[in-house]
């Protein structure tokens, strides 16, 4: 059961993609309440995860994070290692995370899961990769080399393969990288243009995954390879899925979709995961370059209490 709420730190990112009137709707939902809530505001990258520290250590009951995914996975880096959980208050122009936990777009709907009313305390993992915290994923290759180049309106609508559809309309032909790992100390060769380490599967669209084995809550990372002989198949795939290139498979099942996916893909499950590229690659976790060559990353089971849907509790729209 919910503890009881008297407290709510919000932090909010005012370059977020919503245009969104954010204090008049907390005062809504947290006033007739009596909860002392107060809002901080970040101007530059760190300040999400500072400020999060700073209210564990005050007492807050709960934090909550206004803002896209890099806003929430900032936030939840703040939290690890404690017991206050995370409100999600999409605010994105993607919201990848709260998709993914069927956390309500309505800012208003999301304001009464953090106050505890129709809401219950979810454990997820995060990730960690050579001292980086990431709660979606990261990749080493074709993707990574592509962050710079992509815009972030693209990354927030189409998630992981935004990077790859701006490889396809700019590069014919793609590096190919040998990838060495040790997955949980086994050790795996594979070529492929781009390997991805994935916690949430998600990508941007309800229903829409990466891979049905990728679960946010599971204790494991996927590990992905994607290979140059399959990157067409993969964008014909992805264009229907998303709408791009019309009506693809508009009547493909779930199932078929997803092994279809699999076909394509190279896919492992680890918790220890070290990947050396040869040549050596950059790589990009949650759309930030966070350096080139090997990387060692590992999962953080149950690292991160959110507050999600009770699903037997009805949630109304305002």
């Amino acid at each position: 059961m919910m503890r009881t709420i008297k407290r709510i730190q919000v932090i909010v990112n005012p370059a977020a993609g919503q245009n969104t009137p954010v204090l008049a709707t907390l005062n809504d939902v947290f006033q007739p309440l009596d909860i002392d809530w107060d809002v901080s505001i970040t101007k530059k990258a760190g300040d999400a995860r500072t400020q999060a520290q700073a209210a564990v250590a005050s007492g807050v009951d709960v934090v909550a994070a206004y803002g896209g995914d890099g806003t929430v996975t900032e936030v939840a880096s703040g939290l690890l290692g404690s017991d206050v959980p995370l409100a999600i208050l999409p605010g994105g122009t993607g919201n990848v995370i709260s998709i993914e936990l069927g956390i309500p777009a309505d800012l208003h709907a999301a304001c009464q899961l953090a106050v505890g009313e129709k809401s219950k305390v979810h454990r997820i993992d995060g990730g960690q990769a050579n001292g980086h915290f990431f709660l979606l994923r990261l990749s080493v290759g074709l993707e990574a080399q592509m962050v710079e180049s992509t815009t972030r309106e693209l990354k927030d609508r189409y998630g992981v393969f935004a990077y790859l559809m701006s490889a396809v309309q700019n590069l014919r032909q793609p590096s190919v990288v040998q990838f060495h790992m040790k997955l949980d100390g086994k050790e795996v060769e594979i070529e492929g243009v781009t390997c991805i380490v994935a916690n949430s599967g998600n990508l941007g669209l309800s229903g829409v995954k990466l891979l049905p084995t990728v679960d946010i809550s599971d204790g494991q990372l996927d590990v992905i390879v994607l290979q140059q002989a399959n990157l067409a198949a993969l964008f014909e795939i992805m264009g229907g899925v998303l709408g791009l290139r019309g009506p693809v498979l508009h009547d493909t099942s779930t199932e078929e979709r997803d092994t279809q996916f699999r076909q394509l893909l190279h896919c492992w499950q680890a918790k220890d995961i070290e990947i050396c590229p040869t040549p050596s690659c950059l790589i990009q976790a949650d759309g930030d370059l966070i350096g080139e060559g090997a990387i060692h990353c590992k999962v953080l089971p149950k690292a991160i209490q959110v507050l999600v849907p009770d699903l037997s509790m009805a949630i109304p729209k305002k």
